[in-house]
C-alpha cells in the first residue's frame, strides 16, 4: 500500500510543476505580445489573399508559401516585441498594463529575453526569405522602425511617435502580399495606408485613457503634452482621410464598398460626437472598441467578397 504522505507530496509536485509551466506559457505569450501579432496576421493574411486574386494565383498553387509567410511574420514580429518589452523594462513597472511582465517581476532573465528577441528575430527574416526576397525586406523594415526608431528613439521623445511606429505597423499586408506578388500593386499600396492611417486614431484613443501612466513613465504622447482637445482633433482628421481610400479598392465590389464607407462614416461621426461629450474616458474608450471592430470587420471583408474566387 503506498504511503499517503509520499502520495500527497508527488500530487503537490505535480501541481506545482503544472503552475510553473503555466506561468511560464503565460511570460511567454506576454513577451511576444501574442494580441498584436494575432492582428497583425490578420492583414498579413489579407495582403497574400488579395495578391492571389489579383494575380489570378490559386491557393492550391500558394499554401507552403503561405504558411512560410504567416509563420516569419508571427516571427518577426514576435522578435520585435520581446526586444522592445527588454528595452522598456525600466519604463513599465510604473504602467499597470506592464507590471505583470517577466521584464519587471524578473520570472525569466533580461539576457535570456534579450537573446530570445534577438533569435525570434533572425529566424523569421529566414523564414520569409524562403518565400520571396522582397517579403523579407519589408518584414526587416517594419522590424527595423519598431524595434529602431520607435522603441529606441521616438518613443520617449516626440509625440509624433506613434505616426513613427505606425510605418511599422502598415507593414504585414506588405509582406503577404510581396510573398506572392513582390513586385506589389497598387491595391497593396492602398491596403498599407489604410493600416498606417488607422494606428494613430487607435492608439491616441487608448494614450487618452492612460494618459496619467504614459505621464508618470515620461512617455511624450499627444495627451499628455498637447492635452485632449488637440488629440480629439488629431484623430477626427486621421479618421477622415480614410474616407476616400476604399473607392482605391473599388474592384471588390459594392458590397465591400458600402461596408468600407459605412464603416469609416461610422467613426467619423464618434470621433466628431467626441467634442461634445463631457466624459473624455468613455468617448476614449468607444473610439479604442470601434478602432478595433472597424479593422477587424474591413479586412474580413476584403476576404469575403472575394471568397467565390477558386482555390
Amino acid at each position: 500500500m503506498d504511503n499517503p504522505r509520499t502520495v500527497e507530496s508527488a500530487s503537490t509536485e505535480m501541481i506545482q510543476t503544472k503552475t510553473q509551466e503555466t506561468t511560464l506559457l503565460a511570460d511567454i505569450k506576454s513577451l511576444i505580445k501574442v494580441g498584436i501579432i494575432n492582428s497583425n496576421l490578420i492583414t498579413a493574411f489579407t495582403g497574400f489573399w488579395l495578391a492571389l486574386y489579383f494575380t489570378g494565383t490559386p491557393f492550391t498553387d500558394q499554401w507552403v508559401t503561405f504558411l512560410l509567410t504567416m509563420l516569419g511574420t508571427a516571427l518577426v514580429i514576435a522578435g520585435g516585441c520581446v526586444i522592445n518589452n527588454w528595452y522598456d523594462r525600466d519604463i513599465d513597472p510604473i504602467m499597470s498594463r506592464t507590471q505583470t511582465r517577466p521584464t519587471v517581476t524578473g520570472s525569466i532573465s533580461l539576457p535570456v529575453i534579450k537573446n530570445m528577441g534577438i533569435a525570434l528575430s533572425i529566424l523569421g527574416f529566414v523564414v520569409l526569405l524562403f518565400t520571396t526576397w522582397q517579403a523579407a525586406l519589408w518584414g526587416a523594415f517594419g522590424w527595423f522602425v519598431y524595434v529602431v526608431l520607435y522603441t529606441m528613439w521616438s518613443k520617449r521623445r516626440y509625440t509624433i511617435n506613434t505616426v513613427i511606429g505606425s510605418f511599422s505597423g502598415a507593414v504585414p499586408p506588405l509582406i503577404g502580399w510581396a510573398a506572392v506578388d513582390p513586385g506589389l500593386q497598387l491595391e497593396a499600396l492602398i491596403l498599407f495606408l489604410i493600416m498606417f492611417i488607422w494606428q494613430t486614431p487607435h492608439f491616441l484613443a487608448l494614450a487618452m485613457k492612460k494618459k496619467e501612466e504614459y505621464k508618470a513613465a515620461g512617455i511624450p504622447m499627444l495627451p499628455v503634452v498637447h492635452g485632449f482637445k488637440m488629440t480629439k482633433r488629431q484623430i477626427v482628421v486621421y479618421v477622415a482621410c480614410l474616407l476616400p481610400l476604399p473607392i482605391y479598392l473599388a474592384s471588390l465590389g459594392p458590397v465591400f464598398l458600402v461596408t468600407a464607407f459605412l464603416l469609416s462614416f461610422g467613426w467619423l461621426a464618434l470621433g466628431i460626437a467626441g467634442f461634445f461629450m463631457k466624459n473624455d474616458d468613455k468617448w476614449a474608450t468607444w473610439m479604442f472598441v470601434y478602432s478595433l471592430n472597424y479593422m477587424t470587420i474591413l479586412f474580413f471583408m476584403m476576404v469575403i467578397v472575394t471568397l467565390p474566387f477558386p482555390f
